[in-house]
């Protein structure tokens, strides 16, 4: 009675007559160090590392958002209901981020699009097509063209966006 026990307390299993401790741990990632041809590739990356950060979480609030609304929309009894919802919705949302995304870049707003489509697997365009109607869509899809840029652009993580991918992936592990 005079020791005092000492050791650590852990799950156990029995393999063949034997205990063995069982210890969880939790999962590393190991992320291989970026290298580049020239400092101009670097540099390039660099911008759009700067870019992913700063519409990533705009692209992961819109994933939640938008389960927020098909669950309104599912709740609504009838048309004009849920219309009068996503005009309110659509208002909320101007009134929390349209500062925000009003001062994004070029880039990060293409950035932006990929990555709502990657969030919630529908283009922005028809994001809009299904909640504000398609009058909406054909308008804002309209306004894109004007600047340049197309709300149906889709996320190709395998191809084209294969660097946002990979830095999505480093953001979301804590490597960036």
């Amino acid at each position: 009675f005079a020791q005092q026990p000492s050791g650590y307390v852990v799950y156990a299993k029995v393999i063949d007559g034997d205990t063995v401790p069982v210890i969880n741990l939790s999962e590393v990632w190991i992320f291989p160090a970026k290298t580049f041809k020239n400092k101009s590739e670097e540099v390039k990356y660099n911008k759009l590392v700067r870019d992913v950060k700063k519409a990533y979480p705009y692209a992961k609030v819109a994933g939640v958002k938008i389960k927020e609304y098909n669950e309104l929309l599912a709740d609504a009894k009838s048309d004009a209901m849920k219309k009068y919802l996503m005009k309110k919705a659509e208002d909320d949302l101007r009134a929390q981020f349209e500062k925000d995304i009003r001062d994004m870049t070029f880039k990060q707003g293409v950035i932006l699009i990929k990555l709502i489509d990657r969030e919630t697997g529908n283009t922005s365009y028809e994001l809009v097509k299904e909640f504000r109607g398609t009058l909406m869509a054909v308008f804002w899809q309209s306004v894109g063209k004007v600047f340049g840029i197309s709300l149906k652009l889709e996320y190709d993580p395998l191809g084209a966006d294969k660097n946002i991918e990979d830095i999505v992936v480093r953001i979301e592990r804590g490597a960036i």
